[in-house]
């Protein structure tokens, strides 16, 4: 591993915990849903997730050049770069490593949804970026979800332990992947691998006790922490809601601890 390399990753899990504590701010062009109050007011809410200190956040381009230039160097940026939809709708990249280093960018982020006729494609574009990534020594992250045959994605531990080998073959430094929700099974899931793994934080829940209960379990089966979207920019109080899940990342937390740290 090149020593650029190694310095970005540290400073990704610079927490004395060992574990990456990141929100995503990059659903609206992948997960067509619509414009909640999060995303629509995207910079009162980058305010409200950088109040809480957040170990990383991932964004488009265009929102980097638009709004982190009073976090920039005090944060680790993750750069997304993919323009995909789990339909298959788009399947593009929106950003390069090119782009990543100009704007200063600790690592990218490439999205794969697998299973189905796309997989292949998909897998193709992590390898390329990860190719790309070798010159400039900066850590690929792979967001990676399987699908069932609608197009909808699954939580089984099988496909989940598809998932993780076919990032870890490709070459990707970082696997972000969903919970399967088997304690037992995602800790042979995360065993079975070389390179880390960090959840998902998955889709929002009705209350923000199943949100951290889905990391808090996570975590207990060995991933280094999470990247967590909807359930944070989706809170009512979002500053509030990454300490919880900061709480439950770092501190090894209960949900119902973590949940005093919103009041």
């Amino acid at each position: 591993m090149s020593l650029g390399k190694t310095v970005r990753l540290n400073r990704l899990f610079s927490h004395p915990s060992g574990n990456l504590c990141s929100v995503a701010i990059d659903h609206f062009p992948i997960y067509q849903i619509g414009m909640p109050a999060g995303l629509r007011q995207i910079g009162k809410t980058l305010d409200a997730i950088m109040a809480g200190k957040p170990d990383a956040i991932t964004m488009h381009k265009g929102l980097a050049k638009s709004l982190w230039q009073p976090y920039a160097g005090k944060t680790p940026f993750i750069l997304q770069t993919s323009g995909v939809r789990p339909d298959d709708t788009a399947m593009v990249s929106y950003g390069d490593l090119d782009e990543a280093m100009r704007l200063g960018a600790d690592a990218i982020a490439v999205v794969a949804f697998l299973r189905n006729e796309s997989e292949a494609a998909y897998l193709k574009m992590v390898a390329d970026a990860v190719r790309a990534s070798e010159a400039y020594g900066i850590p690929v992250i792979c967001h990676c979800y399987p699908r069932d045959r609608d197009n909808k994605v699954v939580y089984h531990p099988e496909d989940i332990a598809w998932c993780v080998r076919c990032i870890l073959e490709v070459g990707a430094d970082i696997i972000k992947v969903p919970y399967c929700g088997d304690p037992a099974a995602h800790r042979q899931i995360v065993d079975d691998c070389p390179v880390t793994i960090v959840a998902a934080g998955g889709p929002k829940t009705e209350t923000m006790r199943d949100a951290l209960n889905v990391l808090r379990e996570a975590c207990d089966t060995g991933v280094r922490g999470g990247t967590v979207g909807r359930n944070i920019w989706g809170s009512e109080d979002i500053t509030g809601a990454l300490l919880a899940y900061k709480a439950v990342i770092h501190d090894g937390s209960s949900a119902d601890d973590a949940l005093k740290r919103m009041g």
